[in-house]
Parts: structure tokens; C-alpha cells; sequence
């Protein structure tokens, strides 16, 4: 599918010798540049149009760029050049910290969605006991074959072949590039029914809403990818080995010591995979005769590691605080089952940002109960560590806390910051036990230079960089439990991160030093993420989670409109790709789409995608919220009033 420009190409250039931009850090400076200009001569810079692969950047005539880097940078992270598009996300501490309330659609949307669920149903049984009895090939692998018993339950495959079959072009679409601004899809068919799927040798680009990549630090351009290039020339691809056989690298120790840094904490543990980040760590934290009281909702790897541990637990209702400390009441009143002994140690285990519902932890009231009821607290922040905060230092930042009265702080690196893998930070005490008795430690691959090194240079972007008065040849490795070191500026939380803490190899542009860059990407998100939560909502669409949350879930109720919504998306003339989610994910009624923004998207995006929502919206009766309505035009108009409200009436 041919993907058209939003704007057309400027066929007329005034021809004048510029310097040549040979690395998208100096193209990008010189787009600074010519926003600079535009606004001292009364001007106002422009942003890139939604999918435009070839427009101008600026109005002025002076303004021109070589079209092969504009065209690669600008599918990877959008232009804006307005600073009305850009918000700060915080709490306001003088509105209290408050759940959500998730509206329910008429009665006959969910009777429809039941119904659906049922007739599915019934029609699945009765394919599979003809099937079955007829002994029809697609039935072999659930029937007992030469003496041995079926390899699968038609119970559970049930589900898989009889609705999930049905819409499985929604799901597991292959890609190929940077999965940023925008991204590229393998095409590709099915012959029989979904059953397997061919390519059809074409490609679609298409504007990007299904990917993690929340500051957009996943670039193929840039000063991070520069520093991944230079990491992969001096220490190749791999590790070769686990932390603790021969595996730890200098990179390694900086990378700890600077995550320790920006996270607020005495010391942090990286881990080469996130999922094992908490399955591994947890059963190192809690074993028999431990508690652990975990929200209802956390990820499939906080119950895995709890399930390792052999500790009980005790789960409460999503982001009830109420019913959390019932619990709490309950379990430390009645101790261990059987015995009634105190419990070694209490747990809580709860999320900074929910990645189905897009609600955040009330983490101010969780600190008045730890004070109160004396546990240890674990938040798991994969999805708000980068994304939330002034400082985008997570939701202790976001709420103003200082992070050192939570005793475990966890997050992944395959959001935020481009890169992969997980961390464990608290103190120091802490974290040097974990590295002997969590599993990542003799067992998992250490984590690779170049992952390593696109930590440290998307962190220390976000971060800035204290420079010494007098400059040294060498740097010396930081830990955050050493003592200062004379030339080099030391700052408190949440500062700045000394240039020592950095390889010495590492090219520390402008951009990067002052922080600027990682600021524009912050507030550009934040701006994003209230923009289309409350875009949607004025629109009269039923959505989960917070206004500052960058997953934005979209109630679609029946699973036949998670098809239809999906491909009407993939195939408008500015093609959309989005992420539909079903049960078991979710509960069985509330199908949804989940809109992953990120600081690459530009405000015209946005609007592009407010526009399709609008259009499929009506077409699939989804606009069944209650509350005041704007039309389409006056959101788009008024989008940095919405943004900057506090309440959204």
C-alpha cells in the first residue's frame, strides 16, 4: 500500500551552499536553528504533518535540509517546534490522590457482547464434536493417536482455535525497521482462514501506536545510536557469560551506578531480561513463612516470581486502599495459618503504572499505610520509570516522594529508554545480597555492551551531565556508596549525572550535556498523553486509566469489534498501527484497544488519530461515554486548553 504525504513536497528551494549534516544530531541542531530563526523574525515553527516522509520543516526560505536525513530521522521521532505542545507531568497535591471511575456502557452493549461470547461458543462445541467424530485432520492434535493420549486439551486450545483464530490478522504482525514514529509492515495474507499467513512481498508504513517506546529513545539515528556504534567497536556484541562467571563489564558497573543515581537510591542490580528481573529477584526476597499482598491486577511476572518463592499471598482490589488495609488489619492480627506465628516479613507488591489499565498506584496513601503498619513495599515500575515525573523519574517523582522511603524499586529499560533488560534498586545492603542469591546473577547472560551502553546514554540524556571545572583525561568508575572524588560536582536527587559516571569514549553532545533533549522528550510525552485521554473522552469514548498515563485503553466490549476496529485502522490512506487486547488478558467483556504514545508523535499525529477514532467510532456505535461532548474541530482547536485544565469537566 502506497502511503501518501500529509503535505506536499516544496518543489521551489532557494539554492545557497550549507555545511554539510552528515549525522542526524547535526540535522537536528540545525532544525533548532531554523526554529530559533522563525520565532525572532515573528514566526512560528511548524511541526512535521502526520506521516509526512518529505515536508518542510520551517516557513523560512532560508530553511532547507538534505531530504535523505529528514526523510529517516522524521519517521523516527517527529518534528515540533512549538513549545505550546509540551506539558509537565506532576501531581497536584492540592486535589487529592483519587481511584478512577470506570463507566459502564449501556445494558445493551454488554447483552450484545454476551451474546456474541455465547453464540461463538455454542457453534465452537458443535464444530468440534463433528470434527471430533468424523475425525477431520484439523482435529488430530486433540484426538489419542497409536496408544498415546492428546498432546493438547480441546478445553484449552478451545478458546485459541474458536475466537481467537477468527481475528488473528490482529495479532503477531510482522515489522521490520525502528519501531518509532512510524513503522513498517511485512503484508501478508491468509490462504485458509487465518490458519497461517504468507507475505505478499510489499511493505506499509504506517504511524506507530503499538510500541513501548515512550521517549522515543528506539531511533536508528541520533547521539545513543552513535554510542551503541562506537560500544559495539570496542567490546563486539556479547558478554559471553552470567555477572558472576566472567560476565561483569566496566559498562556493567556503570550502568548500575548510574540507574542508582537517577533512580534516587543507595545501589541497583541489571538484569538482562525484564520478566526475570521479577520472576528471579522475588524468590530472593521472600520465601516460606513470608507474606506477600499483591494487587489483583500486577503483571503474570510478579505472580510468577511470588509462585517460585513459596511465600503466601494475599491479594486486594485494584488500587483499593480501603481494602488494603482491611487486609492488612486481617494478615498481621491473625499471622501464618495453622500457627498464627508473626509472619517473618510483610511484601506489598503493587505497580507504578498498570500496562492494561493505564492507572497509577496511589503511592501517597500506600506511604501513610507502611508508616502505620510497618511492611516492605516493592513497586514494579516497567511502564512509569522514564514516563513520569518533572524528571521523568517515575511515579516518586510524579508524586513528589523521595524514592528512599520505598525499600524496592524495579523497572525495565524496554519502555523508556530503548533498550532492554531490568533493574532492582534499594540499598546497598540490600542489593549486594541479591546479586548472590537472585538467579540472574550465576545463571542468566549478563547483560550486552551494546544494551548497556543505550542505557547510559539515553539516561544520562534524560539526566544532563556535570561537567569538572578542569577536565581529566581518565575517568574513574562512580559507585553511589563512594565518597566524592575531587573535580568532580556532585548534585542531589534528582540531579544531574557527572560526566565520570560516563565512558570515556562517549561523545556528550549539548543537547545531552544541559538536558535539554531528554526535557523536550519529557514534556512532548506529557503533552501527548493528556491530549489524547482527554481528546477521547470528549469525543465520547468510555477510556480506562489517568490523564498522565502514556497507555491510553480504549473500551471496545465486543470482541467483533476488536477485528473490525484493528483493520479499519491498518487500512486508512494514513494507516495506523494499534494493539487490540481480549481475554484472558482483560476481563471477558471489556476488549479494548490500548494506545501506546510516545514523544515521537507530534501533535499533528494526534489529531490524525482523534480523526480515525471519530470516524470508526461512529461507524461501530463505541461512543457510549457519559459527560459533555465537543466536535472534532473544537478538540483540535483547543487541544492546549484541554491539556493544561485541571479538571476535565
Amino acid at each position: 500500500m502506497a502511503i501518501k504525504s500529509a503535505s506536499p513536497t516544496p518543489s521551489i528551494f532557494k539554492k545557497k551552499s550549507y555545511p554539510a549534516m552528515n549525522t542526524a544530531a547535526s540535522y537536528l541542531s540545525a532544525v533548532s536553528e531554523a526554529d530559533a530563526r522563525a520565532r525572532a523574525h515573528g514566526g512560528t515553527p511548524n511541526s512535521t504533518p502526520a506521516l509526512s516522509l518529505s515536508s518542510s520543516v520551517t516557513t523560512s526560505s532560508e530553511d532547507t535540509v538534505l531530504h535523505e536525513i529528514f526523510t529517516t530521522v522524521h519517521t523516527e521521532f517527529g518534528h515540533c517546534g512549538n513549545e505550546d505542545y509540551r506539558y509537565t507531568s506532576h501531581y497536584n497535591p492540592a486535589h487529592p490522590v483519587k481511584g478512577v471511575t470506570e463507566q459502564d456502557p449501556p445494558y445493551y452493549i454488554l447483552l450484545t457482547t454476551y451474546i456474541s461470547y455465547i453464540l461463538v461458543i455454542i457453534f465452537g462445541h458443535i464444530r468440534d464434536f463433528f470434527g471430533k467424530r468424523f475425525k477431520h485432520s484439523s482435529y488430530r492434535h486433540l484426538l489419542a493417536h497409536d496408544g498415546y493420549a492428546a498432546l493438547n486439551s480441546d478445553f484449552d486450545s478451545f478458546y485459541t482455535r474458536r475466537l481467537k483464530l477468527r481475528i488473528d490478522d490482529c495479532f503477531s504482525h510482522p515489522v521490520t525497521g525502528v519501531p518509532g514514529r512510524t513503522i513498517v509492515l511485512l503484508d501478508r495474507y491468509s490462504p485458509n482462514y487465518n490458519k497461517t499467513f504468507l507475505p505478499t512481498g510489499t511493505r506499509t508504513r504506517a504511524m506507530n501506536l503499538s510500541s513501548y517506546n515512550y521517549l522515543g529513545f528506539a531511533q536508528g539515528k541520533g547521539a545513543c545510536t552513535e554510542a551503541v556504534v562506537e560500544s559495539v567497536n570496542r567490546y563486539g556484541v556479547s558478554a559471553c557469560g552470567s555477572r558472576l562467571e566472567g560476565g561483569t563489564l566496566d559498562l556493567h558497573m556503570q550502568a548500575e551506578s548510574l540507574v542508582a543515581r537517577f533512580i534516587g537510591m543507595e545501589d541497583a542490580l541489571i538484569s538482562s531480561m525484564g520478566f526475570a528481573t521479577n520472576s528471579t529477584i522475588i524468590p530472593a526476597l521472600v520465601s516460606k513463612g513470608c507474606l506477600v499482598i499483591s494487587d489483583e491486577l500486577n503483571h503474570a511476572s510478579i505472580r510468577f516470581g511470588v509462585r517460585l518463592s513459596g511465600a503466601n499471598v494475599r491479594v486486594f482490589k485494584h488500587n483499593d486502599m480501603q481494602a488494603l488495609e482491611s487486609l492488612l488489619r486481617e494478615v498481621i492480627s491473625q499471622g501464618q495459618p495453622k500457627t498464627h506465628r508473626p509472619w517473618k516479613k510483610i511484601l506489598l507488591i503493587v505497580e507504578g503504572l498498570y500496562s492494561m489499565e493505564g492507572t497509577l498506584v496511589a503511592l501517597p496513601q500506600i506511604i501513610e499505610l507502611k508508616k502505620k503498619y510497618k511492611f516492605y513495599l516493592f513497586i514494579d515500575e516497567a511502564h512509569s520509570i522514564g514516563a513520569l515525573g518533572p524528571h521523568g523519574r517515575g511515579v516518586c517523582d510524579y508524586y513528589g516522594i523521595n524514592p528512599r522511603s520505598v525499600d524496592i524499586l524495579m523497572g525495565t529499560f524496554t519502555k523508556s529508554f530503548g533498550a532492554a533488560g531490568g533493574y532492582i534498586s534499594g540499598n546497598k545492603v540490600l542489593v549486594d545480597r541479591l546479586r548472590v542469591y537472585g538467579h540472574t546473577g550465576p545463571y542468566a547472560e549478563a547483560m550486552s555492551p551494546p544494551i548497556l551502553t543505550q542505557i547510559i546514554a539515553s539516561m544520562a540524556s534524560i539526566m544532563g551531565i556535570t561537567l569538572p571545572e578542569k577536565s581529566s583525561s581518565s575517568r574513574s568508575l562512580i559507585r553511589n556508596t563512594e565518597g566524592p572524588i575531587p573535580g568532580v560536582e556532585y548534585e542531589q536527587y534528582p540531579g544531574k549525572a557527572p560526566v565520570s559516571a560516563l565512558p570515556p569514549w562517549m561523545l556528550t553532545p549539548s543537547t545531552m550535556v544541559d538536558g535539554s533533549e531528554g526535557l523536550t522528550r519529557l514534556r512532548r510525552l506529557a503533552f501527548n498523553t493528556r491530549y489524547l485521554n482527554r481528546g477521547l473522552r470528549k469525543l465520547g469514548f468510555i477510556t480506562y486509566g489517568h490523564d498522565d498515563s502514556p497507555i491510553v485503553p480504549l473500551l471496545l466490549f465486543n470482541p467483533g469489534k476488536m477485528a473490525v476496529f484493528s483493520r479499519l485502522m491498518r487500512t486508512r490512506a494514513t494507516p495506523i498501527v494499534i494493539v487490540v487486547v481480549a481475554y484472558p488478558a482483560t476481563p471477558l467483556v471489556t476488549s479494548r484497544v490500548r494506545f501506546c504514545l510516545s514523544a515521537s508523535h507530534t501533535k499533528e499525529d494526534i489529531d490524525t488519530l482523534l480523526a480515525a477514532c471519530d470516524e470508526i467510532g461512529d461507524l461501530l456505535d463505541l461512543k457510549q461515554a457519559a459527560g459533555e461532548r465537543w466536535p472534532l474541530h473544537e478538540i483540535i482547536t483547543r487541544a492546549v486548553e484541554l491539556v493544561n485544565m485541571e479538571e476535565v469537566p
